[in-house]
């Protein structure tokens, strides 16, 4: 297989990213819906939306990417606000590529650490570890932020 990396979006990325996050069987139909917004409002407002995407495609199909972002009114500080690998390419290293290429475009634009958000919610246990595993530390857990008995994770890791 071979895989292409790009870094800018295009209009049929807003469905394919979305059938992507569908397709993982991890996110609700309103993550989902996010998903491709962000695609969208990069499409409307370029780099002012502080979205900024790493694609890797297949046979013009995206397998995996990443949506990340300068914080605002931080130093150097990121949020990685999206990470999707497709089912059927989970468990290869394919994850572990897309997000250390990410870590890599972020510690280029001069980024010092990246945060990432999560739900502490039991479908989520596999991303915790995968976030563990690539030397994020969880740095807080909110109880109940999305809802009851829904708490959210925040993990960073140094760059």
């Amino acid at each position: 297989m071979k895989l292409h990396w790009r870094h800018e979006v295009c209009q049929a990325d807003i469905a394919g990213i979305r059938q992507l996050t569908a397709g993982t069987g991890v996110f609700s139909a309103e993550e989902i819906q996010v998903a491709g917004e962000l695609v969208e409002s990069r499409l409307q407002h370029g780099e002012s939306s502080g979205y900024y995407f790493l694609l890797a495609t297949s046979d013009d199909r995206i397998i995996a990417y990443t949506c990340y972002g300068n914080i605002p009114f931080t130093d150097r500080r990121y949020d990685l606000y999206w990470i999707a690998v497709d089912r059927d390419f989970q468990k290869h290293g394919l994850g572990r590529d897309v997000l250390k290429r990410t870590e890599q475009l972020i510690q280029a634009a001069g980024g010092l650490r990246v945060y990432a958000e999560t739900s502490g919610r039991a479908q989520y246990a596999s991303t915790h570890q995968f976030y563990e595993r690539n030397g994020y530390q969880k740095i807080a857990e909110l109880d109940d932020f999305y809802k009851s008995g829904d708490s959210k994770i925040i993990y960073c890791k140094f760059l």
